[in-house]
């Protein structure tokens, strides 16, 4: 690895611990800085991320990554696994959602099997190499090396092979009906694949092609179980081909160009030229250049070695997805196959986000450093409305049923309110009112118990629609993501009010007698008995305490409830040292989230699960700052590691990672739709963020240690700064922001009711 760092020894507190704590200066290349392997030694009971080492472009259509388990096995790479069983063209978000438009490529030597246990070859992390623009690995069985990297819509490999008669290349296009032909004197494969895990309509296919650099020398088709050699193509339930090459000479090397489409064959035959015109190694180059443009949209400075990992990893993981569903025709037009109606279409698409996870930070990320990206993202939206009556919460490529929550929302009005500007927002506005006022074909389309919650302000614990409580305190935020949208737009006043009046609606769900958001049966009457402690059943993947502190828009309010600024802060602190004790009833036995928390000692906060993420910065918002900045440094270092088991949860689609990168620049979006930020503890000496108006985010960070993590003063273009917030609206304007940072707090900075942040409540006053 070529870094290129000037490395400053520093004292930490003024002590010196193991000798010397170094930081890291300017790096010229961050994509040397990134593993992709973080988050993969993960297993069904336990997550540390539930990622693959995805081999993929920014936001690319198509993803590769090593196998290691069985077809159709969510967990496709296991970091502890000893054997590879090929390179997989994949397009999964996550192993609980699995996959689709996948097929898989592996090289042997003497050993013509299409048998995934036979073909499996032993390899070893020291003979591997995972990046994001360029993946290798050693076959010790076979010795034999394969290499690829990937364009947006193809990939190039380079088989390095010894000398053998009997070199083979397999394509297996996995079972649920697939096809495929080999056609000699083209060198080339073509075929499709069907296998899916649901979202898709009846005549979804994708189709592959492949072409090598090397006449076969024999080939050989498979299906089902049985493998026949001269058979040029078949069409069955699972299906595949093997075509075999002569090796004169030990390190002989075959190339080998993939692609794949949703659209068609030919379609497929377009997006191979992504590969016209270069070398292998060019596009190794290539692929390395569009990752340090992106990555270098951000350059830290002055950051311990595993600071520097985590945050150009977590930057990589938060730029795949949501990912590109669109191809780009023979006349240059931008076309899409609907995986909501199966027709081919023009515009964007995009797919594999959940919003329920994603609103949170990644969306608003996207916003701030990638908007002309998330400008065609909200394209995509308004045509997944126009082609399936609604917008997505979870899309894997078209409508899954599963999460809770409205927050699609949240996603447009993020966008609008942060100055992306979507030529189609009159759409995106009638698709969000339209999905906040019914429920959808699918549970988790649309409003679940929505005529409850417009009758009732709330959607009853005792109506069989599980996790009502957390639908309400979601519906509750994205009502008032659409309040902000409608004002943004300059909509009818009752558009205004009824949204506005409907985002208090998470008053109906306070107990004053627990302090905590409970469950409430459709007569009015609380939901009993009550555990706090109970996973489930009311709130989703959480508890009470988890999803208590729900109220984005409202925390003001929220601490009214409470009983003021004080009793709230209290209530924080108990989050950090209640036991991290749970009631798995509901489940029946203790899922991975709850493990995840019980192992990561801090409580009952579970930073591996999605509801508790914003909760630290909510001392910005009873006037205790430093209470933030000592806890997001304890997550930051505590959670987070640049090693395969780096994080402590899933890292879902970029969420976890978003939180990071945020959190390491010093703010965050503890409220997506409005134009704050809230402000937590930089973590780095120097930061420039160049945004995509010209304009740069310089942030320096003066007297910043682990132990000096308490923000003494802060000057926004070099004037004091007292406010617990940013502007999103000024920040892009181009800012320097200049912290001095210090081992004690300063309770006297930011607890006035002017430096405290966004609430609805205190708005309206």
């Amino acid at each position: 690895m070529n870094l290129k760092f000037l490395v400053t020894a520093v004292l930490i507190g003024g002590t010196v611990l193991s000798g010397f704590a170094q930081k890291i200066g300017k790096v010229d290349k961050p994509l040397d800085l990134v593993s992709t392997l973080v988050g993969t030694q993960s297993t069904y009971f336990l997550s540390s991320g539930n990622t693959y080492p995805a081999v993929a472009l920014p936001w690319g259509m198509n993803f590769w990554s090593p196998q290691t388990g069985k077809m159709g096995d969510g967990w496709m790479y296991t970091y502890t696994a000893e054997k590879i069983r090929g390179i997989k063209q994949t397009h999964q978000p996550s192993p609980w959602m699995n996959d689709y438009g996948q097929f898989s490529i592996m090289a042997m030597v003497g050993n013509k099997t299409f048998d995934q246990d036979k073909r499996s070859s032993y390899f070893s992390h020291k003979a591997e190499v995972a990046r994001p623009h360029y993946y290798s690995v050693y076959l010790a069985d076979y010795d034999t090396k394969v290499e690829l990297t990937p364009t947006e819509r193809a990939s190039y490999f380079r088989f390095t092979f010894p000398k053998t008669d009997s070199a083979y290349v397999l394509i297996d296009a996995f079972d649920k009906g697939s096809y495929v032909e080999v056609i000699p004197q083209e060198q080339k494969i073509i075929g499709y694949s069907t296998k899916n895990s649901g979202g898709v309509p009846k005549n979804f296919k994708n189709y592959y092609v492949m072409t090598f650099d090397k006449p076969f020398a024999n080939v050989a088709t498979f299906a089902d179980s049985v493998l026949t050699d001269g058979r040029y193509k078949i069409q069955a339930d699972h299906v595949g081909a093997i075509v075999g090459f002569q090796n004169a000479n030990a390190g002989d090397q075959v190339l080998m160009k993939a692609a794949s489409s949703f659209i068609s064959p030919e379609q497929a035959e377009l997006n191979l030229k992504e590969l016209d015109g270069v070398t292998f190694d060019e596009q190794v180059e290539k692929g390395a250049d569009i990752w340090n443009t992106e990555l270098g949209k951000i350059q830290v400075e002055g950051g311990t070695i595993d600071q520097m990992r985590i945050f150009y990893s977590s930057l990589y993981r938060s730029l795949l997805f949501p990912r590109m569903f669109y191809e780009i025709d023979a006349n240059g037009n931008v076309m899409h196959y609907s995986p909501y109606n199966g027709e081919v279409l023009p515009g964007y698409m995009f797919t594999d986000t959940g919003f329920w996870d994603t609103f949170r930070a990644l969306f608003p990320f996207l916003n701030l450093m990638y908007p002309e990206v998330n400008l065609k993202m909200q394209e995509g939206l308004a045509n997944a409305y126009r082609e399936s009556g609604w917008l997505p919460e979870w899309a894997s490529p078209g409508l899954r049923n599963v999460m809770v929550g409205n927050n699609s929302a949240s996603v447009v009005a993020d966008a609008w309110v942060k100055g992306v500007r979507s030529k189609d927002i009159e759409t995106l506005y009638e698709a969000v009112l339209h999905g906040a006022n019914n429920a959808g074909p699918l549970t988790a389309v649309g409003r679940a118990g929505a005529d409850y919650y417009k009758e009732l302000g709330y959607v009853p614990y005792d109506v069989k629609i599980n996790e009502n409580a957390a639908r309400t305190l979601e519906y509750a935020y994205d009502d008032f993501s659409i309040y902000q949208l409608a004002k943004a737009l300059g909509k009818s006043k009752e558009d205004q009010e009824l949204y506005k009046k409907r985002a208090y609606n998470y008053e109906k769900l306070f107990d004053p007698a627990t302090g905590l958001m409970r469950g409430k049966n459709k007569d009015g009457s609380w939901s009993n008995p009550f555990n706090p402690f109970k996973w489930g059943d009311a709130f989703t993947e959480g508890n009470s305490w988890h999803y208590s502190w729900s109220v984005f828009q409202d925390v003001e309010g929220l601490a009214k409830l409470m009983g003021g600024h004080q009793a709230m802060e209290i209530k924080l602190d108990s989050v950090f040292t209640l036991p991290p004790v749970f009631d798995d009833s509901y489940y029946g036995f203790p899922i991975h989230e709850i493990r995840e928390m019980q192992i990561a000692n801090m409580g009952q906060y579970a930073h591996g699960n999605q509801p508790i993420q914003h909760m630290i910065y909510l001392y910005n918002h009873v006037g205790a700052p430093w209470k933030a900045q000592y806890w997001i440094r304890e997550t930051m270092n505590r959670m987070y590691s640049p090693n395969p088991d780096g994080y402590c949860g899933d890292e879902d689609n970029g969420q976890t990672s978003a939180w990071y990168v945020f959190s390491a620049l010093g703010f965050y979006p503890v409220t997506p739709a409005t134009d704050e930020y809230v402000i937590g503890s930089p973590i780095f000496d120097k930061i420039t963020m160049h945004l995509s108006n010209g304009k740069t985010i310089q942030i320096e960070t003066k007297n910043n240690s682990d132990q000096n993590r308490y923000i003494q003063n802060l000057k926004w273009n070099g004037k004091n700064y007292t406010k617990n917030f940013l502007n999103h609206s000024e920040l892009v304007k181009g800012a320097n922001l200049t912290f001095d940072m210090g081992a004690e707090p300063n309770k006297q900075r930011g607890v006035n009711k002017a430096d405290l942040p966004f609430s609805m409540s205190k708005d309206d006053k």
